[in-house]
């Protein structure tokens, strides 16, 4: 199962601080602009990214038209062309089908938090796959063999997410795992012979499961209390990819071995590595750290370990990344906490960036907005505590704000 999405929580504080003297010289100078409420919400949300078949196109969302539609536009950039019209229930585009131009979405019914997923045909038909009234449903992503996906519904028992597999021969379904413990579904190998199972058990303390589909044996993962997520199985189906604290103070990448269940350190930083990923042939090993408040991806070639150089976007910050069925093209989005996040597309083997959204609403400027920046002040026992902090510009030591 993919990871899909990566976001960061950042409180902002009340603090008293001292300006130095530059900092305070361009406040008195500098004419900062005034914004409303309203034109700070002007602004596009978008989502997805899926690249058809043949790398011309993505499918995306967006509420451009004041409620979330599905969309398309060129990998070269480029005007986005509507695909569906929804003036009351938002729809959010999940992925292209793995050959051809058929498309799979998820709605609910106005609102009612029960999303179902649905098929758009190139004739502009649309189909509920999965019509129980009430269930919930969630793609879970593409079978190997590209002829079929995986979801997680409830349908069966409201408390619990069962895992199935749909057919796209005729669209029928198979149940590849009764949940009847609560337990969440982390991970199905492509062989489909092994499954990861999560349980949360506290803030600190979070446990996996390995279970072999065909004998139904459960094996825990951690030996100790610890902090365990972000499961990724290897393309080979030799082993395991997860994060874990177990042992240290921060989250590292480790991997699990299906067949000796040996563990093993692959990656560690000085902060926590909170997702893991793979690209579609798993040439590519996406990582995610919190370092220190900042989202930082790094990618990987899965073969020699090496650190792929992405493109540099200055102070912005990669936040997200997914990659073309061929690899040859990886979808980025890039953001600051002074900007929304923006959609980018890298060919790999011309090395050429190709912005597609500017979503900040072109009224505001952005050289008004401020960046966060991360500081550290003792706490009345003399314990340091870190905080994102938001200072703006037009604040001084004689003009407090």
């Amino acid at each position: 199962m993919r990871l899909i999405y990566v976001s960061l929580i950042t409180i902002s504080l009340m603090l008293s601080c001292k300006e130095d003297n530059t900092e305070s010289a361009q406040a008195e100078t500098q004419e900062i602009g005034e914004y409303s409420i309203e034109q700070f919400m002007d602004i596009e949300g978008i989502g997805g990214g899926s690249f058809s078949h043949d790398n011309s196109k993505l499918l995306l969302s967006s509420n451009k038209s004041g409620i979330y539609n599905l969309y398309t536009v060129p990998v070269d950039g480029g005007e986005f062309t509507p695909l569906t019209q929804s003036d009351s229930t938002s729809l959010f585009a999940i992925s292209y089908f793995p050959n051809d131009d058929r498309i799979l979405f998820s709605a609910d019914n106005n609102g009612d938090e029960n999303s179902h997923i649905f098929l758009l045909d190139t004739t502009g038909t649309v189909t509920d796959l999965t019509p129980k009234q009430g269930s919930n449903t969630n793609f879970a992503g593409w079978n190997k063999d590209k002829d079929g996906f995986y979801y997680l519904s409830n349908e069966r028992d409201p408390r619990f997410f069962d895992f199935y597999e749909m057919s796209l021969d005729d669209f029928s379904s198979e149940l590849i795992y009764r949940n009847d413990d609560g337990l969440n579904i982390a991970g199905l190998s492509e062989d489909e012979k092994f499954m990861v199972l999560s349980q949360t058990m506290n803030t600190n303390d979070s446990d996996l499961y390995l279970v072999n589909t065909e004998t139904k044996e459960r094996k825990k993962i951690n030996d100790s209390l610890s902090g365990n997520g972000s499961v990724t199985f290897s393309k080979d189906n030799s082993k395991i990819y997860y994060t874990t604290d177990e042992g240290e103070n921060f989250s590292y990448l480790a991997a699990y071995n299906l067949e000796t269940g040996e563990k093993e350190k692959i990656l560690e930083k000085p902060w926590d590595i909170s997702g893991v990923g793979l690209s579609e042939n798993g040439t590519y090993r996406t990582v995610y750290i919190n370092d220190d408040g900042k989202n930082v991806i790094e990618v990987y070639n899965e073969e020699t370990g090496e650190q792929i150089d992405l493109p540099d976007f200055e102070s912005a910050s990669i936040t997200s990344v997914s990659f073309s069925p061929d690899e040859n093209y990886m979808r980025l989005y890039v953001g600051n906490s002074n900007t929304p996040d923006d959609l980018y597309i890298y060919n790999f083997e011309s090395e050429e960036l190709t912005r597609i959204t500017e979503r900040l609403n072109k009224d505001i400027d952005p050289d008004d907005l401020v960046a966060a920046k991360v500081i550290r002040y003792e706490s009345f026992d003399g314990t340091e505590i870190p905080a994102i902090y938001y200072l703006p510009k037009q604040a001084s030591a004689d003009k407090p704000v």
